[in-house]
């Protein structure tokens, strides 16, 4: 553990001086650093999300059953599919089927006959995803699932717009396109918002699977530098702290989710603009 100047030491003192130092080491400013990753996968998949649930909202709204049966497909069977699974089947299967796709490329009888491991078939074909990668596949991840739930939101909220104004816009002769962004899109907003920020809760307590990724995380970092620390040079440095780094974490969804709360009640003030007040 690295120590702080004697000056600022004998300022703060030995036992402040300690926890400046043992906060502040290298291991502890890359638990730090990977807070960007949490926040990222939120974003990101939360906008994938918002895609995704606005796409299969509109195809379960379609007049085409061909369409409307895509739609239903998407939202039951991604819904009914644990989260865990699907976290950890849908990098594989890209990574795995990338890497199939390139064998046929790079791959020759020789290459594949001199190859141990039964995958991938050659050493050529081998790819081996960065961190940036994998995080980007955890995004997806987390917009196919939760775009799901979004899309159940979306087609609800749509349906809850008056239909009083739909036959109005008709009549003015709008077409089903115009209808759909002008009138259904632009006032479901005020019904979907309560829906979509429980999504967007859910969406924050799965960024916690990331480590599953084989991405540095908060939740690794965590039981990392909290497990027991035991040295033979440098002795005991602690015990079994993982409670605390936790605990740690704990505070830190519940400020995101106090965030959260407020940005979407000034969202729902800016969703009601140009609404009808209600009796």
């Amino acid at each position: 553990m690295d120590s702080l100047p004697q000056w600022l030491t004998s300022m703060v003192g030995e036992d402040i001086a300690f926890w400046l130092a043992y906060l502040t080491n290298g291991k502890h400013l890359q638990w730090y650093a990977s807070f960007r990753f949490t926040i990222l996968a939120a974003l990101l998949g939360g906008l994938l999300a918002l895609g995704f649930g606005l796409l299969g909202a509109v195809l379960r709204a379609s007049r085409f059953a061909v369409l409307r049966g895509i739609g239903n497909v998407y939202t039951s069977m991604v819904r009914g599919i644990p989260d865990v699974l699907f976290f950890l089947f849908f990098p594989l299967a890209f990574e795995q089927t990338a890497e199939w796709i390139w064998a046929m490329q790079v791959c020759t009888p020789e290459t594949i006959a001199a190859s141990q491991a039964l995958w991938p078939p050659c050493r050529e074909a081998n790819w081996l995803l960065s961190t940036n990668q994998y995080l980007f596949l955890a995004c997806v991840s987390l917009g196919i699932v939760y775009g799901a739930f979004t899309a159940n939101v979306i087609h609800g909220a749509m349906r809850s717009v008056p239909k009083g104004q739909i036959e109005a816009a008709r009549a003015y002769g709008m077409s089903n396109l115009q209808v759909m962004l002008r009138i259904q899109i632009r006032q479901m907003w005020v019904y979907a918002l309560p829906g979509l920020s429980n999504v967007w809760l859910l969406l924050i307590k799965a960024t916690s699977l990331l480590s599953l990724l084989q991405v540095a995380d908060i939740v690794w970092w965590a039981g990392q530098l909290g497990s027991p620390n035991y040295f033979p040079q440098a002795g005991l440095v602690h015990g079994d702290w993982r409670w605390a780094y936790f605990f740690a974490l704990f505070v830190f969804y519940i400020i995101v989710t106090f965030i959260s709360e407020r940005a979407f009640q000034r969202l729902n003030v800016w969703a009601r603009r140009g609404m009808p007040v209600e009796g």
